[in-house]
């Protein structure tokens, strides 16, 4: 009985343990078939995305050689635009080879038949003169026997009428000629000023260093004058300028004879008044400061006219010169901007009158007023001064003369001189160049010409040069030559006293004798 109890427990057992078998190789046969099934469906996803990018890369593909062939087909439209335009031009040309060609051959026959003339005439002429010449012998035989004359004899009496006859025409040729020429060369002087000042006559505002200091308010002057006036002390002693404080509302003037010393004023009263801190340590710290900087101003504005001109081997003494000229002004006339335009004005006229070294004009030009930079300090003429200094520096014969002889102070040694001498004066007298009025003008002539007339013995008084120069024609039986050089003297020191004027004024004195005879 037992034994049957644990057949039957083993056979179930063995029955369970293989329904379990069973159970667990159904789960895993589905587990296998679920990922049989999930690895096909991603298969499918994947051949799907495949087929789409397939797609899209032929579409991508198709679109691209659709460019490209529309690309090519425009192209090869182009160059058959460009070939059909090239071939018309060819086509014109080569007519208008052909037309020259007939042109040449009509050319040709017309100059064959007037060689075949040519030498007709020729021939007509040898002919001629031979029998001209048989002729002229008979003729010479007779009049030797008609005037008792020899050959030699009648040649010299045609000769010597044959010369009387040519000199009277060549004068006459020549005072002919002459005219022509004056006139000729007046109306190219007119038009080579005219082209050179339209060339230049664009609009220019030169820089103009104003004296004049705006306060703030009022309150600033007592701040500037300072206790028992300290600061205002300080201020003229650093910068050498004095300090005019007027009744004039909120504003100060700065009065003093040297450009660039006023100009450091300006600049450093004005960082004073930004700053606040006005104290004579200060003041000295700002004038030292503003001293430093009016330097390199300086140097940069002569680099940038010798860079804008492209000057080459030109000093650094020069160049510091030609920056000091931008603080200096003539007439209300910058004279920087006003020796810039000379030049300019000088090359063009030498390039107009063909001359060979243009070069020569625009460095005279420019420099012609470099001495203006220096007549504070030294003194004498300007011209002279700069002409000094063109020498020392190592400027060309040409160049130095031009500037010494702008004013006619000395003579011209070449023609560039008085080109530079009509541009400075085309600068000088162009509408809008100086600030002067008209009538103040004329009336600082009228008064150095009533200075001059003012002297016994004056015949004729002349102002030149816009006044910088006073020219005194005296009656040569009343003064001599040292009461001449006496009255030249004696009007200098009168126009000293009753005219100011800036830089100088030359008196010339003229006594010179003419003896008048009338051929009638």
């Amino acid at each position: 009985m037992i034994t049957d109890i644990v057949a039957w427990v083993v056979w179930g057992g063995m029955f369970g343990g293989a329904v379990l078998l069973w159970i667990l190789i159904y789960d895993r046969h589905r587990s296998v078939k679920r990922l049989e099934h999930d690895a096909e469906r991603q298969l499918h996803l994947i051949k799907k995305e495949i087929e789409a990018e397939r797609r899209e890369a032929v579409a991508r593909l198709k679109d691209e050689l659709h460019k490209r062939r529309t690309e090519t087909a425009a192209q090869i439209r182009k160059e058959e635009v460009d070939l059909e335009r090239l071939q018309v031009t060819l086509n014109m040309r080569s007519e208008k080879v052909r037309e020259r060609e007939i042109k040449l051959d009509v050319l040709q026959q017309t100059l064959q038949n007037n060689e075949r003339s040519l030498a007709r005439l020729s021939d007509q002429l040898r002919v001629s003169e031979q029998r001209v010449k048989t002729l002229g012998e008979e003729l010479t035989t007779k009049l030797e026997g008609i005037s008792c004359l020899s050959r030699e004899e009648a040649r010299k009496i045609l000769l010597k009428n044959l010369e009387e006859n040519v000199l009277l025409s060549s004068k006459k040729w020549v005072q002919k000629v002459e005219e022509e020429a004056r006139k000729t060369a007046k109306e190219r002087s007119i038009q080579i000023v005219v082209d050179a000042m339209q060339r230049h006559a664009g609009e220019h505002i030169a820089v103009q260093t104003s004296g004049v200091v705006t306060l703030p308010n009022e309150e600033m002057k007592g701040r500037i004058i300072g206790k028992e006036g300290r600061n205002i002390k300080a201020l003229e002693m650093a910068t050498g300028m004095e300090f005019i404080i007027g009744e004039s509302p909120e504003s100060i003037t700065i009065a003093g004879f040297n450009p660039i010393r006023r100009e450091v004023a300006r600049r450093s009263l004005e960082k004073l008044l930004k700053d606040g801190r006005i104290n004579p340590t200060r003041i000295e710290e700002t004038v030292l400061q503003c001293e430093h900087e009016i330097e390199s101003a300086i140097e940069e504005y002569g680099r940038n006219v010798v860079i804008e001109f492209n000057l080459q081997g030109l000093k650094d003494e020069i160049v510091m010169l030609l920056g000091r000229l931008h603080f200096r002004t003539s007439f209300s006339q910058n004279v920087l901007a006003h020796s810039i335009e000379v030049g300019r004005f000088a090359r063009t006229i030498a390039e107009e009158l063909g001359l060979p070294n243009p070069h020569i004009a625009l460095r005279g030009g420019l420099l012609h007023d470099i001495g203006k930079a220096l007549s504070a300090e030294i003194e004498g003429p300007h011209a002279l001064l700069g002409a000094d200094i063109a020498k020392r520096c190592g400027e060309d014969q040409f160049v130095v003369n031009a500037i010494a002889a702008h004013h006619q102070e000395v003579p011209f040694e070449s023609v560039y001189s008085p080109v530079v001498l009509i541009a400075d004066m085309i600068s000088a007298a162009r509408p809008g160049a100086r600030r002067e009025t008209l009538s103040t003008y004329i009336k600082r002539l009228e008064k150095l010409e009533e200075i001059a007339y003012s002297f016994d013995g004056v015949k004729k008084a002349y102002a030149l040069q816009a006044g910088r120069e006073i020219r005194v024609i005296v009656e040569e039986q009343q003064l001599d030559d040292d009461h001449a050089l006496i009255l030249a003297r004696t009007l200098a020191r009168k126009i000293e006293e009753h005219m100011d004027f800036p830089g100088e004024i030359k008196v010339n004195v003229i006594r010179e004798s003419r003896a008048i005879e009338y051929a009638r």
